[in-house]
């Protein structure tokens, strides 16, 4: 046998570097379905409680877009999540949109329910909460509790939520056990306004610039491999340069922020004591309040030759214990070379809330961007595309409430403190 290895040693690499691959395939494969096994085993336990006969069962309302991650979030969600969601004894229903915007207005319909879970990616979610927040009863809608698992090409808001991993397999059932045990974090909401439709929400960052324009077009090189992010970014510098982006931009500062005060249901008072309080009343009426005197809020103003300017939320690092709330708003300078441009491009691709050296950082909780008429490019909100305008962007703080780790909700607390 060795003798025949040995004089065919070039069918023999061959033979050994598939046979080593497929070992290694097929035992990843092993690999993920003993975490799959072990996620169930401990949803079951949350199905197996009892629970009294006054108290009816938990409804959750999954938005699924089967569209994420090329078409694969359907068979994701059904091999990794839909198992554990059936074991935990929710009562489940799956809403499955089938083109961009359809979750938009099945939010504005849908009946009560007790959490919304949703399962996509980047686009999704800004979808779902932009639906959400529309509707004429938000203030209530806004309180329920909204998980998220991550299925798509991009999840920004998975890397404030759960611990980081490799697997996605590992990225998955961490996400759907974190919905079943119920620890929830409040996040900041962006309400973004144009000049022509209705307002859209944001959880993450509003871009416009040269890096982001590249980004889009990057697909158009994929022959080119891991080389087609430089690329879309060395053509963009050939077509055009300088790159400058021009706007006049004004913004208000931080506020502070309230503390936090606990609900407190308050027992209804006996009659005697409401009766005595209207009669004091009618006696003595209340003296009428003197309106006090509004001072106008300190707007400042500057004009903007940025070649990108970006909006982010303090969600992706979280302080839970922090005294002020803004939003952080990056200006980067027109006055770089190409070379840095085409450099600094691939660092933006993995990091899009970078903020280089020589920017211009500023805190704001409300500013307007006046963009010159017939601008060119897009804005990028959340990662999904829309047409450059000029935009007002208020941040909503604590708008919302996504149920996340309960170790990463302790790394948050500790790292406050």
């Amino acid at each position: 046998m060795f003798h025949t290895l040995r004089n065919h040693w070039k069918k023999t690499v061959v033979g050994a570097c598939l046979l080593s691959w497929g070992g290694n395939w097929l035992y990843g494969k092993h690999c993920d379905n003993l975490l799959r096994r072990a996620a169930c085993q401990e949803a079951q336990v949350f199905g197996n409680q009892i629970i009294p006969s006054s108290m009816h069962i938990k409804k959750a309302t999954v938005f699924l877009n089967p569209a994420a991650c090329k078409g694969k979030a359907r068979n994701l969600f059904e091999k990794n999540a839909a198992p554990i969601l059936h074991l935990s004894g929710l009562d489940i229903t799956v809403v499955k949109t089938d083109y961009e915007g359809e979750a938009k207005k099945l939010l504005e319909q849908m009946e009560n329910t007790d959490m919304i879970i949703i399962a996509g990616g980047d686009g999704t979610v800004q979808e779902v909460i932009t639906g959400l927040l529309r509707r004429a009863d938000e203030a209530a809608f806004s309180k329920i509790p909204i998980g998220f698992i991550p299925l798509g090409k991009t999840n920004a808001l998975s890397y404030t939520l759960y611990p980081e991993s490799v697997n996605q397999v590992q990225r998955i059932t961490d996400a759907t056990l974190s919905i079943l045990k119920g620890e929830t974090i409040p996040l900041d909401v962006l309400l973004i306004k144009g000049n022509r439709d209705q307002p859209v929400f944001a959880v993450t960052s509003l871009r416009w610039g040269s890096y982001r324009d590249a980004e889009a077009k990057a697909i158009k090189y994929w022959y080119l491999g891991p080389l087609k992010i430089k690329a879309a970014h060395f053509f963009s510098a050939l077509k055009e340069w300088p790159q400058k982006h021009l706007a006049s931009f004004s913004y208000l500062g931080p506020i502070a922020r309230p503390p936090e005060e606990p609900e407190q249901k308050t027992s209804r008072p006996p009659l005697y004591i409401r009766l005595y309080k209207r009669l004091s009343y009618y006696w003595t009426p209340a003296p009428k309040e003197i309106p006090e005197e509004v001072t106008p809020e300190a707007w400042q103003e500057m004009q903007l030759s940025a070649i990108e300017f970006s909006i982010t939320t303090q969600n992706r690092h979280l302080d839970l214990k922090r005294t002020e709330d803004f939003m952080n708003i990056c200006i980067e300078p027109d006055n770089i070379s190409k070379s840095d441009y085409i450099k600094r491009g691939s660092h933006k691709t993995q990091d899009p809330y970078l903020c280089p050296e020589g920017s211009q950082c500023l805190q704001a909780s409300q500013c307007i961007l006046q963009l010159p008429e017939n601008t060119e490019g897009s804005l990028a909100i959340d990662s999904e595309e829309y047409e450059a305008m000029p935009v007002e962007v208020k941040l909503l703080p604590r708008k919302l409430h996504f149920f996340c780790d309960d170790m990463k909700k302790e790394q948050m607390l500790q790292g406050a403190s």
